[in-house]
C-alpha cells in the first residue's frame, strides 16, 4: 500500500486553492481528479465573478472568506499577471419597496467590512448606465471579473512548484478510516490503495458521497446535500451595459443578473433549478422567465435576443425555499476523525473565497 502524507480530492478553484496552501505549508500534497482536467465542474460553470462580501450574514463564513478572499484574489492575480477586471456592480431597486431593501443590503455590506459602496438616486445610476431603469442603486466598485481557467492553471503550477503531483482520470472509489490514516480505494489508469494521514474533500456537488464513502463516516456529521442548476442565456452583440448590473436579490438567488466576460460579452442568469441528476443542458424554455426578469432593469431587451449559453450545479446543504445556508468546513472537531477535513455547500462566493477557505483548511488541519 502507497502511504501519501496529504491528499487534496478534487481539482476545482477550491482544491487547487487547498492543495497550494497546503504544499506552501511544506506538506507533500497530492491532488486526485475523477475527471480529465481540472475545473471541468462549477469551477468553470460560474459567472467568474469577484464578488465584495455584501450579501452574507455578519459573522458567517460566507461573508468573513468572501471580503478576504476578495483580497487576496486581486492581490495574487496582480501578482501572476492573471486577467481581471475590477468592473464595478450596480445594485438597482426597480420600486420603492426595492429601494428600503437595498438600503438594508447597504448596511449590511458596511457591516461585512465591505466600505467603498455608494448609494446612487436614479438619474445618477442612469447618467453612469444610460440603458438601465431603476428607482436607486448600490455602486460596489470593488466587484469585478477573473478569467477563471487562467486562475486554476496558475494554482497548479504553484502547487507543482512547491512539490505538488496531480493524478487526473483518478476517482475515489471510496475508503476506509483506520488508526493510522486513511486508506483511499483510487480507480482510473493506474489503480492504487494509498494510506494517506491527511486527506481534504474538495468536490463540490461530491462532497457528501465521498464523504459517507469513507467508512465508518458518521451519518449525524453530513450535511444535507442539494443540487442547484442555474442556466445562463448570452446576448448577441454589443453590451447594453459597462458594469455588472444586479437585481436586488430574493432569499433564494442573487436574482438574475447581468455579467460581462472579459472580452466584454454579455450574459444573463443564473436562474434557479432544483435537480436530482447532473445534467449540463441548457432548456431553451427556461428563456421565458428571463426576459420579463431582465427587462425590470432593462426594458429594451429585444424578443427572441437571449441565446441558451451553459449552465453551472452549486452545492448546497439546504433545499429549495431557505435561506442558501453558510459554507462548512468540517475538521476533526466536528466529526472525530483525524486527519479528515470535508468542504460542504461551497456554492457563490466560492470562486472569491477560495484563497481564503484555503487559509482556513490550513487553520483547522493547525
Amino acid at each position: 500500500m502507497d502511504k501519501l502524507d496529504c491528499v487534496v480530492i478534487g481539482a476545482g478553484v477550491l482544491g487547487l486553492s487547498v492543495a497550494r496552501a497546503m504544499a506552501v505549508e511544506g506538506r507533500e500534497v497530492f491532488i486526485l481528479e475523477s475527471t480529465e482536467g481540472i475545473g471541468n465542474e462549477a469551477s468553470s460553470r460560474n459567472s467568474e465573478v469577484i464578488h465584495a462580501g455584501i450579501y452574507y450574514p455578519t459573522g458567517s463564513l460566507k461573508a468573513r472568506s468572501s471580503v478576504r478572499g476578495r483580497d487576496l484574489l486581486y492581490g495574487y492575480c496582480e501578482e501572476k499577471g492573471i486577467r481581471h477586471r475590477r468592473i464595478g456592480k450596480l445594485i438597482v431597486a426597480g420600486d420603492e419597496a426595492e429601494v428600503s431593501r437595498l438600503r438594508e443590503l447597504e448596511a449590511q455590506g458596511r457591516a461585512n467590512g465591505v466600505s467603498d459602496l455608494t448609494w446612487l438616486g436614479r438619474a445618477e445610476a442612469v447618467s453612469m448606465e444610460p440603458a438601465l431603469r431603476c428607482e436607486a442603486a448600490l455602486l460596489s466598485p470593488s466587484t469585478g471579473i477573473v478569467d477563471s481557467h487562467r486562475l486554476m492553471e496558475a494554482l497548479l503550477r504553484d502547487a507543482e512548484e512547491n512539490g505538488a503531483l496531480i493524478a487526473l482520470g483518478s476517482p475515489v472509489l471510496g475508503g476506509l478510516i483506520r488508526d493510522d490514516g486513511i486508506a483511499l480505494e483510487v480507480a482510473g489508469p493506474e489503480p492504487m490503495t494509498a494510506l494517506c494521514r491527511t486527506v481534504i474533500n474538495c468536490t463540490g456537488i461530491h462532497a457528501s458521497r465521498v464523504a459517507r464513502s469513507l467508512r465508518p463516516f458518521p451519518e449525524r456529521s453530513l450535511p444535507g446535500t442539494y443540487m442547484c442548476k442555474g442556466s445562463y442565456f448570452s446576448l448577441p452583440g454589443p453590451a447594453p451595459f459597462s458594469r455588472l448590473i444586479y437585481p436586488v436579490p430574493d432569499a433564494a438567488s442573487l436574482g438574475i443578473h447581468l455579467t460581462l466576460d472579459l472580452a466584454g460579452r454579455a450574459r444573463f442568469g443564473p436562474d434557479t433549478e432544483w435537480v436530482d441528476e447532473i445534467d449540463y443542458r441548457v432548456d431553451e424554455r427556461r428563456a421565458e422567465s428571463f426576459y420579463p426578469a431582465i427587462r425590470r432593469y432593462w426594458p429594451d431587451l429585444p424578443d427572441g435576443a437571449l441565446l441558451p449559453d451553459y449552465s453551472g450545479i452549486r452545492a448546497r446543504v439546504v433545499g429549495p425555499g431557505e435561506d442558501p445556508g453558510d459554507f462548512l468546513v468540517q475538521g476533526p472537531e466536528e466529526h472525530g476523525i483525524p486527519g479528515l477535513v470535508n468542504l460542504f455547500g461551497i456554492d457563490s462566493p466560492g470562486l472569491t473565497a477560495s484563497l481564503a477557505l484555503a487559509e482556513e483548511v490550513v487553520r483547522v488541519l493547525k
